[in-house]
């Protein structure tokens, strides 16, 4: 089944093509190796919000109205995760690979959160950072395309939907209860995050890396874009070090990456 026979757009197919283009260049915003019947979509929803007809004239006020660029941001990005999501998997990372990097490492034991949404991916790994005793100098990068969401990680504030995974004596610890279904993650777990606005299909990647996780973000690219995105995170990880994927996310050509599978979803790069 191709793209377009999961999505029927009323607006014209060359326009759009022009609109993503147009979107790339002006605003440094590639969205052309996302999953395209799922962005034009969304773009469309809004353009009958507001009675667009043509891609080009929403394009024009995209780039005089803040407000909608605003909008557009906030509709195309997928913002939906949790605390300790897979709790086995972060489990495995708790008990078999960081200790391991931390020993080797120390205080220069690097760590990505990419495409880190609303915070409880990269403030999971500082709680087990906090859990581990490791070195307070130790810091989480945190990264997301949208500012929207980066702004919701910094306060940190969270309902219990996120927190279904958080057993009880961690949730004590590190989270402050602010009434019956909200919880502030505390700041000795907001100061060893780093949050930082990027975007993985158009900006540098930070080298020596050892520990990546983008987990549930890849699923929303087309294959060329995973390729690149996976070539460009085992390339970012120093040899040894490891790349932390979703349960439903698989590298296929692993090995020519110069990674190799030491549990399900982990990938370690043994090879430049």
């Amino acid at each position: 089944m191709d793209e377009k026979s999961l999505y029927s757009s009323p607006y014209d197919d060359k326009e759009y093509m022009w609109l993503l283009d147009n979107i790339a260049s002006h605003f440094q915003l590639d969205l052309r190796g996302y999953k395209q019947h799922r962005v034009r979509r969304r773009i469309d929803m809004i353009m009958r919000k507001y009675t667009y007809n043509s891609y080009k004239k929403y394009f024009e006020d995209l780039k005089n109205n803040p407000k909608l660029w605003d909008e557009f941001l906030d509709k195309l990005t997928i913002n939906v995760t949790e605390f300790f999501r897979n709790p086995e998997k972060w489990n495995y990372l708790k008990k078999n690979i960081l200790p391991k990097v931390l020993k080797e490492r120390g205080t220069k034991t690097k760590i990505w959160s990419a495409g880190c949404s609303t915070g409880e991916e990269p403030y999971t790994h500082a709680i087990i950072l906090e859990e581990l005793k490791a070195p307070k100098n130790i810091k989480v990068l945190a990264t997301d395309l949208d500012r929207f969401v980066i702004q919701k990680a910094k306060k940190g504030i969270y309902s219990d939907r996120s927190m279904v995974n958080v057993p009880e004596d961690i949730r004590k610890k590190y989270f402050k209860k602010l009434d019956n279904n909200t919880y502030e993650v505390l700041p000795l777990i907001k100061s060893r995050v780093i949050f930082k606005q990027h975007n993985l299909l158009m900006d540098k990647f930070e080298k020596d890396i050892d520990i990546i996780s983008c987990r549930n973000v890849v699923i929303y690219f087309d294959m060329d874009a995973k390729n690149k995105l996976y070539k460009n995170f085992a390339n970012s990880l120093r040899k040894g070090g490891v790349l932390f994927v979703g349960s439903t996310e698989r590298i296929f050509n692993y090995k020519s990456l110069g990674l190799e599978v030491i549990e399900p979803f982990f990938y370690q790069k043994v090879s430049d």
